[in-house]
């Protein structure tokens, strides 16, 4: 992402240094336009108010910016750095406190969409920071994404852009599983994608029902938590007659049968999320009974 991301920017007439521990990252940077291939973190950062950091882990993160020719001892003093990677929220509280040292303020704020999007700059960015530090940065955030989202303070960007990809994960190995069970029972499999691509099953429960039931409080039963238990059942039921692994599946499947003790078997299957901050806290009379 990185890459596309830097190109982005210089065509869009930005002066630029750019680093990367891979000599082949940068092929494509010696002869780009505004742009200077740098020789180390430290480098790079030379006299800069704004740097970017976009790298697969936490720990490649902070070794840029505080390992030997780290990229804060060189920047200028009150400078922002603007941290796009998807990494841990502790070691990014953890590395804005050691910014602070050098008098630098750290904004977070990944991205979602794809590696087309950041060459076409059609990004989604996710903005932990206050409304000063986002003004600041805005020029920048324009030129890589076309829709950009303050989330909250500090941190917030990172949190949402986690809970994106914890959804996306599962939605990986649910969608495999099905496929894979539709196999094992002798399904088409051109077939089944057609039609789970029309159902709220392929469209996703964030686009259909959660929005127009729980998220706007209204438990009234469409498709009732009991119903759902019979489904998710006798789903893992036929599955596993083929010999498919269910993992989710059976795990759905215990959460559906928690709504009866929990007092909401009769409500919307969307009350799923109310099951979940149920049991989240102590099992009180009080949260049994709670209906919103």
């Amino acid at each position: 992402m990185g890459a596309p991301m830097a190109r982005r920017l210089a065509a869009a007439g930005n002066e630029m240094s750019v680093y990367d521990v891979s000599s082949k990252a940068l092929a494509g940077f010696q002869n780009l336009e505004n742009t200077r291939v740098a020789a180390s973190p430290a480098d790079a950062a030379e006299n800069v108010n704004i740097l970017i950091t976009m790298l697969p882990e936490s720990n490649h993160v902070r070794d840029a910016l505080l390992g030997p020719d780290g990229a804060a001892t060189r920047m200028k003093p009150g400078g922002i750095v603007l941290e796009m990677s998807t990494g841990d929220v502790q070691a990014l509280s953890s590395l804005s406190r050691k910014l602070a040292e050098f008098e630098l303020r750290l904004i977070d704020a990944p991205v979602g969409r794809t590696p087309l999007d950041a060459e076409r700059g059609t990004l989604l960015i996710m903005v932990g920071a206050s409304e000063d530090d986002i003004r600041t940065v805005k020029p920048i955030l324009e030129a890589l994404g076309d829709e950009i989202v303050h989330v909250g303070p500090f941190g917030s960007g990172l949190k949402l852009k986690l809970v994106n990809n914890y959804m996306s994960m599962i939605g990986m190995v649910m969608t495999a599983e099905a496929l894979n069970a539709a196999q094992m029972l002798g399904l088409d499999l051109e077939q089944t994608v057609h039609v789970l691509q029309s159902t709220t099953a392929g469209r996703g429960q964030i686009n259909v029902n959660f929005p127009n039931k729980v998220l706007r409080g209204d438990l009234s039963p469409d498709f009732p938590l009991r119903l759902g238990l019979k489904d998710i059942s006798l789903g893992v039921k036929l599955a596993q007659s083929a010999g498919a692994p269910t993992p989710l599946g059976a795990a759905a499947q215990q959460m559906f049968a928690m709504a009866e003790p929990w007092g909401r078997s009769e409500q919307d299957c969307t009350a799923m999320l109310h099951l979940m901050r149920d049991m989240a806290g102590p099992p009180t009379g009080d949260a049994k009974k709670e209906k919103t």
